[in-house]
């Protein structure tokens, strides 16, 4: 487990309820400051990125390059709008650069550049190519002895590509136990509902099928993902033989009203009035996400 790993109370879910607060209205001015971006997705993903940043991996700002941090690969590329803020949130870089997030000049771009964005392992935006990158990782982790993790988030509508069910049996072939893909349902994508596009359930069973150990849980809920993440990095630690794929049950758009559960809302842009729909919307959001937490945690 990480360093200063804490157990899981009331005091710790409240933390991450707080943190994913604030990271979601970072995420809509960074939209607002660069103009538009994909919303829906990033706030979709926050509260999976929020635990796995401040509670579950091992990573330092001042070393991005640490060869025993874990590795993440956000593969839904276009949720950098959501990622870029946590990065700086975290200190790998200066609040300044999201001023001009995708402008002219900027080192941020609507997908997170490598090779500019400190502390982003892999360029990712062509979708369907992070279940590959990770299981490059994880494969190296093991030729170098090293007992990191590797975490790819997707997007359900990116798992019509065929590419992430070659990259899938590679993990279950390798016994990739380090391992662990999040798909991020929200059901939604680009073009419309998923299932109406091109349908990709049952997801859960599919990765069963291909070897994998499979969970299913409530997304937005801190305490279900503490329990699967968990879960995953002990069968690595105990010498498990099978990858994990996670199935995060989301909502597009989570946290703000006019947003939620809508396609539409894939990309886009905010004027002064939804502006101000949104951050209310979220505040509202929050205190039922505490009252939920104040009411569960133990």
């Amino acid at each position: 487990m990480p360093v200063n790993y804490k157990p899981f109370d009331k005091a710790e879910w409240l933390r991450l309820e707080a943190k994913a607060h604030e990271l979601r209205k970072f995420t809509l001015q960074t939209s607002i400051w660069g103009g538009s971006g994909h919303m829906g997705g990033a706030l979709s993903a926050m509260d999976i990125m929020t635990i796995l940043y401040h509670r579950f991996m091992k990573h330092d700002p001042s070393n991005p390059d640490w060869d025993d941090r874990d590795r993440f690969v956000l593969s839904k590329g276009h949720a950098a709008v959501g990622y870029a803020p946590l990065l700086v949130d975290l200190g790998y870089m200066p609040v300044e650069e999201l001023h001009i997030f995708n402008l002219t000049g900027s080192k941020i771009g609507m997908h997170l550049d490598s090779n500019k964005v400190r502390g982003v392992d892999f360029s990712t935006g062509s979708l369907g190519h992070g279940i590959s990158l990770g299981v490059g990782a994880a494969l190296a982790g093991r030729m170098k002895g090293k007992d990191y993790m590797t975490f790819v988030l997707c997007g359900d509508g990116e798992m019509n590509e065929g590419s992430n069910w070659e990259a899938i049996m590679s993990a279950a072939h390798y016994k990739l136990s380090s391992l662990v893909v999040f798909v991020d349902n929200n059901k939604c994508m680009i073009d419309g509902r998923v299932n109406d596009v091109m349908s990709i359930e049952p997801i859960d069973k599919k990765f069963k099928e291909f070897n994998f150990n499979v969970g299913r849980i409530d997304g937005h809920n801190f305490s279900q993902l503490n329990i699967a993440i968990e879960a995953a990095i002990q069968n690595f630690k105990n010498g498990g033989d099978k990858p994990t794929a996670i199935i995060l049950d989301t909502y597009k758009g989570e946290g703000v009203d006019f947003m939620k559960d809508d396609y539409v809302w894939h990309y886009g842009t905010l004027d002064e009035e939804k502006a101000t729909r949104a951050f209310a919307s979220l505040e509202k959001y929050y205190e039922e996400r505490k009252a939920r937490a104040e009411r569960e945690g133990k």
